[in-house]
């Protein structure tokens, strides 16, 4: 898992749009990367809500949003139009992003301890540094955790 004052892991993946994003297109932004299990699931859509609900006093803070999970470019695409979402969505089908950033293991649902995609979210300075972690995601006020 990353640790306050690494350096934002290298990726290259897919966009909601099939464009290709790179950790490089980051530098010299404050970037919130947020990693949720799945689209379309009530604790998912209410994260991002939250952050569609917020984005402009994100931006006004300097922020560039970007969520994350395994999900296809193409469930992203409707997720984010069904939702709004003003911000892009990555597709790591891989989950080697997702281990590289440490969002990725052992979970219990439901009494049961399954591997999966830890909701976790990584703040970064311009530089690339990681200033924060929120690894207690309130999904419904999500966005005023970034913010406090």
């Amino acid at each position: 898992m990353l640790k306050i004052g690494d350096k934002m892991p290298e990726f290259e993946v897919e966009d909601q749009d099939g464009n290709i994003v790179k950790s490089s297109d980051f530098t010299g932004k404050k970037t919130v990367i947020y990693f949720y299990p799945k689209d379309n699931t009530p604790g998912c859509t209410a994260e991002a809500c939250s952050l569609r609900d917020n984005y402009d006093a994100l931006v006004a803070a300097g922020y560039n949003v970007v969520g994350v999970s395994k999900d296809s470019g193409a469930s992203h695409k409707r997720f984010a139009e069904k939702n709004s979402l003003p911000f892009t969505l990555l597709s790591d089908s891989s989950t080697r992003m997702l281990q590289d950033f440490g969002a990725w293991g052992e979970k219990k649902m439901c009494g049961k301890v399954t591997v999966g995609t830890l909701r976790r979210t990584f703040i970064f300075s311009e530089d690339g540094t990681l200033e924060r972690i929120i690894e207690k995601v309130d999904t419904k006020n999500h966005a005023a955790q970034i913010l406090e």
